[in-house]
């Protein structure tokens, strides 16, 4: 999803607004949160005494798309698709109203009462914040594409870039053209800066609000 072009389907009149999704629209993570709910405390516990060596390499390398690779391996590797779209499905049931921020979830509900094309763009895999894109009425949702095996099951790698820095550029340039401009976009970390930069309303950590009971 996101790699061909698809700039045709889009009026150009229309602004374009792009929204990081974990810790921007939500309050969390949201691919540990669902692997913990789909896992439960203990085998997820267990997948991060496996994750250690891991966690440790990650302190000096800091490579985070082979520290994603890695859990998506140790707790999604052999999951049949259509069972883990049925598990994020589940997941963003039960928590979306404790894991979406308020004031973002406002922000992007403003924005697409004016028409803005309406973009989700996020590391975390595109399979398991569908739910949650769908619920938003998003236009387009940008992430991190699992690799799936002939049998249609998760082979633990990725077929994409790790979406965050300048392949989120990527992404949107890929769908909307070189030379595409945004109205707005918000993201939290600085893997959000050089989406921020093509922004012509750039919002950097503006969203602070909590739901009631967060997860």
């Amino acid at each position: 999803m996101g790699t061909p072009n698809l700039l045709r389907q889009f009026d150009s009149a229309r602004p374009v607004v792009a929204f990081d999704f974990d810790g921007t629209l939500t309050v969390r993570d949201s691919f540990l949160a669902f692997l913990l709910y789909r896992e439960g405390a203990l085998a997820y516990a267990w997948g991060g005494a496996r994750m250690l060596p891991d966690l440790i390499a990650y302190l000096f390398s800091r490579d985070r798309e082979k520290l994603k690779v890695r859990a998506a391996t140790i707790y999604l590797k052999g999951l049949n698709r259509n069972a883990l779209s049925g598990s994020a499905e589940t997941f963003a049931e039960a928590v979306v109203t404790r894991l979406l921020r308020p004031d973002a979830a406002q922000t992007w509900l403003e924005w697409k009462q004016r028409g803005a094309v309406m973009c989700i763009v996020t590391a975390s895999p595109e399979i398991t914040v569908q739910p949650f894109a769908d619920r938003l009425g998003a236009d387009l949702l940008l992430g991190t594409q699992l690799s799936f095996d002939a049998d249609e099951r998760v082979t633990g790698a990725f077929d994409t870039a790790n979406c965050r820095g300048q392949e989120k550029v990527n992404r949107l340039r890929a769908v909307f053209g070189p030379d595409v401009r945004l109205t707005a976009a918000y993201g939290d970390t600085a893997g959000d800066t050089e989406m921020l930069a093509i922004s012509d309303a750039p919002g950097y950590r503006v969203f602070t609000k909590k739901p009631p009971n967060p997860l």
